[in-house]
């Protein structure tokens, strides 16, 4: 069942190793069959080395029931799916504790738009998420983290803006399919290295709000004209 899309879920998984995200286990992509309501996602502490790419789980949408795979799925599957239901747009879904952006997720801030890089793949700051509240904690912590995604983006466009920082805790980026996801939280890890780098530099430094349009426009919409037709 979905062995393409399994195929396309574990790539983009060892891509998490590849590009140094993460750590031991520390990191899950999944990604969505929006037609037969399903989503593929990586089973739940399973060393990255002995992974394969049948060892992924395919869950439902609606339930979150596993409907294939022997083994768990990751403990982040109920995030994943809020995020699913909410933007219809989003085709894979990556969570990392990736140290800079994880860095920023920890100090409870958003992290702003300061230079052309994070203009390119980022319209807006990286906005982070409240405080989850004790009912939130030690209830569906998981679901619950998921709806704090949810209603951090009320006004915002997900796509033109695909990544978050869930406060105390880390990122979670996504895109259009499970690759796209990955690319955008190896950027969001860069830029927020680069943030932290800059404002060490000049804590008083600004943005030119013209350069993030010129920027995010010319690779996004209508009148993009960056890369090849």
């Amino acid at each position: 069942m979905l062995e393409e899309l399994k195929e396309k879920v574990y790539k983009a998984n060892m891509d998490l190793v590849r590009h140094g995200l993460v750590i031991f286990t520390w990191g899950n992509v999944s990604g969505i069959d929006r037609e037969k309501g399903l989503v593929v996602i990586k089973p739940s502490g399973v060393d990255y080395e002995s992974m394969r790419p049948e060892d992924m789980d395919v869950v439902s949408l609606t339930t979150g029931e596993v409907v294939e795979g022997s083994l768990r799925p990751s403990s982040d599957t109920p995030t994943h799916l809020a995020i699913y239901r909410a933007f219809p747009e989003v085709g894979g879904v990556v969570h990392t504790h990736s140290t800079y952006a994880t860095a920023w997720a920890q100090a409870g801030i958003d992290l702003p738009n300061i230079g052309t890089t994070h203009a390119d793949y980022f319209h807006k700051a990286i906005p982070c998420t409240a405080d989850m509240s004790e009912v939130e904690v030690k209830g569906d912590y998981e679901l619950e983290t998921g709806n704090v995604i949810v209603r951090r983006f009320e006004g915002m466009n997900p796509m033109h803006t695909p990544g978050v920082l869930v406060k105390n805790h880390g990122p979670f980026t996504w895109g259009k399919t499970p690759a796209e996801a990955v690319h955008n939280a190896v950027v969001l890890e860069q830029v927020a290295k680069m943030a932290s780098i800059a404002y060490t530099i000049n804590p008083k430094l600004t943005m030119n709000p013209l350069l993030i349009e010129k920027h995010f426009s010319r690779k996004h919409g209508p009148n993009a004209y960056y890369g090849q037709k």
